[in-house]
């Protein structure tokens, strides 16, 4: 039956209900398999220790792609298999995942171009058309040096020969992950709670799991259920331990960081493949309305899983690379955001070298126990993942003669995401809507789909909603009540970071803004004078740790805590 994504409503019925299955990880892989079970019939439970995609989730390439650099590695399947996730994806949250054109400059050295690079590109090209690329309804084509000037008019007209225009998507990989979450409970009974920490694994007198503990709210609840999906990312062996203790961690993560730049200093009207100068590797330039981002990298991290930082030899790289490939020069001075995130690789005890050469493809193993646990992958096959794991779950742990209502197969490859319905509509009436003005009826769409009548009611019933959260910034000070009333935000990051993504665009602006942010939702949130400070100050530390590679102003730390 329908629900509701309260927490404490969600945190009374994870007490009182028995669940068949209780996904652990509120990334999108769980939130994946919360919706594959759900609308399978099964009872079914997420918790999430901390924020709904607070790890590697919200920390993507924003990017919902086959990736060509895996056919460069002969993983033929793996893109094939992502770019049929794409089109399904755009299909079933078409107001969350749009076409996105990328240029790949051809570059000459010392004024020839390499005519066995020239072929290789062109065989790429036609490879990964051929492999799904076709399935978004456009061919790649091959550019003049004045066309792909006209799309990227900063690369150096000496030495650009040509490029390739190819077409993929984009998502808000947060915005998504809620909406998987609330798709899961609204329109199929999920219970989905976050800032809920599992402490342990419960088993019966036969050694099968038969539940979890979990903290949230300072006490501990037991929840009871008949099977475990393991979906906690980097987190995974973590909560592996907890039911086979010893057992060898599986997981090697990679890390890999971006920069956000103000988009002036690039002027790509599309996003870009650029190599990187002295490395095998390539990164995206990607816009982002005011801004461009740049990013990723791809390297062992041996630090705590819980808050990777960008570090200053990070950004050089990054820094080496955009300055590379463009004329105007771009330093240190000019990042107004970046953001480290960690690839639940899985690891290849065969493979010693770079974590980019590591397969991206996802694994599912079932315990003695019958904890499932899923590792790998990426966001693009978020889907196709949750589906292999629930799989296991109905196939090997559950008894499916006592679960009447089951569908037996995945249900989500034509599931439309909540949001979804009505959205080509809200935007064709889009200028007649909301005396706000059509782009703010176009902003709002893009990231709440059918949610946005309710926005907009919030936004035009007083002038102070109407107004910015974060100055500079596209974001209204209504979507902070809304994601407080509906979303289950709890703190400043989740609003600043998640469910707006301020602190990623302008994370000095965003820290400047805390104090007036905290006084919006605290009286939503039950905060004092006292605890609301309390929270700027908390936020702000986390942009000054942030920011410890390339320096903190001591101004900005005056700003922001209203000093």
């Amino acid at each position: 039956m329908p629900g509701t994504f309260d927490r404490q409503s969600a945190l009374q019925r994870l007490e009182e209900s028995h669940f068949d299955v209780i996904v652990v990880g509120g990334g999108i892989t769980g939130v994946g398999c919360a919706l594959d079970a759900a609308s399978r019939g099964l009872r079914t439970a997420l918790v999430e220790r901390h924020d709904f995609a607070s790890g590697t989730s919200s920390k993507s390439s924003k990017l919902v792609h086959g990736g060509l650099r895996y056919l460069q590695q002969g993983d033929i399947r793996l893109v094939y298999e992502a770019l049929a996730e794409r089109q399904i994806l755009r299909r079933n949250a078409p107001h969350l995942v749009k076409v996105l054109p990328f240029l790949i400059p051809i570059f000459s050295k010392n004024g020839v171009v390499s005519r066995k690079l020239a072929r290789a590109m062109g065989t790429a090209m036609w490879m990964y058309d051929f492999t799904g690329g076709l399935r978004i309804g456009k061919v790649h084509k091959r550019l003049s040096k004045d066309k792909a000037l006209e799309y990227f008019p900063t690369l150096p007209p000496e030495n650009l020969v040509s490029s390739y225009l190819y077409y993929d998507a984009r998502a808000d990989d947060a915005r998504l992950c809620v909406a998987v979450a609330r798709t899961a409970a609204l329109e199929f009974g999920a219970v989905v709670v976050n800032d809920a920490a599992v402490t342990s694994v419960r088993k019966n007198d036969s050694g099968k799991v038969c539940g979890v503990d979990v903290v949230a709210d300072g006490r501990t609840i037991s929840v009871t259920a008949d099977s475990i999906i393991n979906a906690a990312g980097v987190w995974a062996d973590d909560v592996r331990s907890f039911d086979e203790p010893g057992r060898p961690r599986t997981i090697r993560p990679a890390k890999g960081i971006h920069i956000t730049l103000p988009w002036h200093k690039i002027r790509n009207e599309i996003a870009a493949v650029i190599a990187v100068p002295g490395d095998k590797r390539s990164v995206f330039v990607v816009p982002w309305g005011d801004f461009s981002f740049v990013g990723t990298t791809d390297t062992d991290y041996q630090g705590p899983a819980d808050d990777p930082q960008c570090t200053a030899e990070d950004i050089e790289y990054l820094l080496r690379a955009i300055n590379g490939s463009v004329t105007t020069e771009i330093t240190e001075a000019d990042i107004v955001g970046t953001w480290a995130g960690l690839r639940p690789l899985v690891a290849d005890p065969e493979a010693s070298g770079r974590t980019a050469d590591l397969s991206r493809r996802h694994s599912v193993n079932r315990s003695d126990a019958g904890v499932v646990t899923v590792t790998g992958g990426k966001l693009t096959t978020y889907r196709e993942m949750a589906a292999d794991a629930v799989d296991e779950i109905v196939e090997h742990v559950l008894d499916r003669k006592a679960l009447s209502n089951l569908h037996r197969k995945s249900r989500t490859k034509r599931l439309e995401l909540h949001g979804a319905d009505g959205y080509d509509q809200l935007v064709s009436q889009a200028a007649t809507l909301s005396p706000l003005g059509a782009d703010v009826v176009n902003h709002l769409a893009d990231r709440y789909g059918s949610d946005t009548a309710a926005v907009l009611a919030l936004a035009e019933s007083d002038p102070d909603l109407a107004a910015p959260l974060v100055p500079g910034l596209p974001y209204l000070r209504a979507e902070a009540i809304f994601a407080v009333r509906y979303e289950m935000a709890l703190t400043i990051d989740d609003i600043l970071s998640r469910r707006t993504r301020a602190r990623l665009l302008a994370r000095d602006d965003s820290a400047a803004a805390a104090p007036s942010v905290a006084a919006l939702i605290g009286p939503e949130l039950g905060w004092d004078d006292a605890e609301q400070r309390r929270r700027v100050d908390e936020y702000v530390a986390q942009i000054s740790e942030e920011r410890t590679a390339p320096g903190l102003p001591e101004v900005l730390l005056d700003t922001a805590m209203g000093s």
